[in-house]
């Protein structure tokens, strides 16, 4: 072992074995690296096989010996569709019950074999590290991956069930307007309604149960960590990043990442990508032919499933807006569909000029495109900064979790999207695309989200920038935290 490699800071980041969690903790880890630290980036077996497949299998080779890329098995037996994204709670539960004891086994690994692990960063979600890290007297800081408000929401969980709130009673409240009901309790998020809240806790689906559980747990265990780790800027959540301090450890919002990494001044990781399905870069030329913020950008996230009619009624309410588009349709995002969708002729002739389809794409560079001028998504956190941070307006249709929230927030807080109904029907879709696009309620968004496009800009600014300072915070915590 190098004595110079001793001497440096060693961070294992682990993130929940999903696209969306992978893509921002491999954003920290490089910056981290830039920092000095040596990373050992840690990935389940399953999913370090698929990012091979889509970037290569040459793709991890020769890359800074000063960042490596280890795995351990999720518990789980192979599925029979190798590049679908796993089942959530299938993953949730595997990894709580059964990953303690092989990342026991990879610390111990790498601290004998590389260098001595210093502190652990892990996904909020990943709780099981606290226990490794806690029995080996290593520091650990928790990355939760979804916005700040999204967090506050899910800590109030048991408030919500305290109170005769959640969950619901009869089915029937999904449909007469139960879900209507304004929140008082939420701190920061005043006028929120129920049916924003993360889904979990209506416990109407199997494994709701199970999944209130695993998030109590989750959360109980990160308020003893050493400090939480969050992709946002203070302009945007200062409120609730104060809300969160007070019952939390330090919080450190050193967002957007994408923002930051792109000020690493050593280009030797850049190749290192994490996306798991293969980007296709026939998006960005077509893009290249398109006017001016004349393109709608239609994705929804790497777990969002619809259905069949779903999957018609956005078809036919993006062909008739008569605006152009490109859609990103990933494998498996319609239910009972693993391969070739079955889009319909008639939607396929209507759109041969003006719409493109594609598996999976370099978002970032989608977003900051000129002809982008709006984007159709599901709210994931990724897709909701990512959009702030490039000055685009959004349509919002979550799915599940945080992505309620994220759109509440976006609609009622920040002035830059609007929602369409869970119930979907191409003429609403019509209506909204072109609101969006050419409209005045387009236009305003529009100009909310460049203004949060400069304060991004702003805190990711060295080196007064909030971001960058709280970077240095955490960085200093994490360098200075008693052995």
């Amino acid at each position: 072992m190098d004595s110079k490699q001793e001497q440096k800071p060693h961070a294992v980041c682990i993130p929940v074995p999903a696209q969306g969690h992978i893509n921002p903790m491999l954003k920290l880890a490089k910056i981290l690296h830039s920092k000095g630290f040596l990373i050992t980036f840690v990935n389940t077996e399953f999913n370090h096989h698929r990012l091979l497949r889509s970037r290569g299998s040459d793709a991890l080779d020769g890359i800074d010996d000063s960042f490596r890329f280890e795995s351990i098995p999720d518990g789980l037996p192979p599925p029979e569709n190798l590049d679908a994204t796993q089942n959530v709670y299938d993953i949730c539960r595997s990894t709580q019950e059964k990953c303690l004891s092989p990342f026991k086994t990879l610390i111990s690994k790498v601290s004998d074999s590389f260098s001595p692990v210093t502190c652990i960063v892990s996904d909020l979600l990943m709780g099981f590290t606290l226990d490794a890290a806690k029995e080996l007297g290593i520091p650990e800081f928790m990355f939760w991956t979804g916005g700040a408000g999204a967090l506050v929401c899910y800590d109030q969980y048991p408030n919500l069930v305290d109170n005769g709130l959640m969950p619901l009673k009869d089915p029937s409240d999904m449909v007469n307007g139960y879900l209507d009901t304004v929140l008082d309790c939420i701190p920061t998020m005043h006028g929120i309604r129920l049916k924003y809240i993360p889904p979990f806790i209506r416990t109407i689906n199997p494994g709701d149960e199970f999944m209130v559980q695993f998030t109590n747990t989750q959360l109980h265990k990160a308020k003893t960590s050493s400090g939480i780790i969050l992709n946002t800027l203070n302009d945007l959540e200062h409120d609730v990043l104060a809300t969160l301090s007070s019952t939390f450890p330090p919080c450190y919002g050193l967002g957007p990442l994408h923002l930051l990494e792109k000020q690493i001044t050593n280009k030797t990781l850049s190749s290192i990508g994490s996306n798991l399905w293969k980007e296709e870069p026939e998006c960005l030329k077509w893009l290249d032919s398109k006017p001016p913020s004349s393109v709608v950008y239609v994705n929804f996230g790497s777990i969002t499933i619809m259905t069949h009619e779903q999957l018609l009624e956005f078809c036919f309410g993006l062909a008739n807006s008569n605006h152009p588009f490109l859609w990103i349709l990933r494998p498996g995002i319609v239910s009972g569909s693993e391969s070739e969708l079955p889009l319909p002729m008639e939607f396929l002739r209507e759109i041969s000029e003006r719409g493109m389809m594609g598996g999976w794409c370099d978002q970032e560079r989608v977003l900051n495109h000129k002809s982008i001028g709006g984007f159709l998504t599901h709210s994931g956190w990724n897709s909701t900064v990512e959009s702030l941070a490039s000055g685009v307006p959004m349509l919002s249709w979550p799915f599940f979790s945080d992505q309620l929230p994220n759109c509440w927030l976006s609609c009622n807080k920040w002035g830059v999207a609007m929602e369409i109904e869970n119930d979907v029907k191409r003429g609403e879709v019509e209506r909204m695309v072109i609101e969006l696009m050419s409209k005045e309620k387009g236009k305003e968004m529009r100009e909310n989200a460049m203004k949060w496009k400069e304060k991004a800009n702003e805190a990711c600014t060295f080196p007064s920038g909030s971001s960058i300072i709280s970077l240095e915070k955490l960085i200093h915590q994490m360098q200075t935290f008693p052995k």
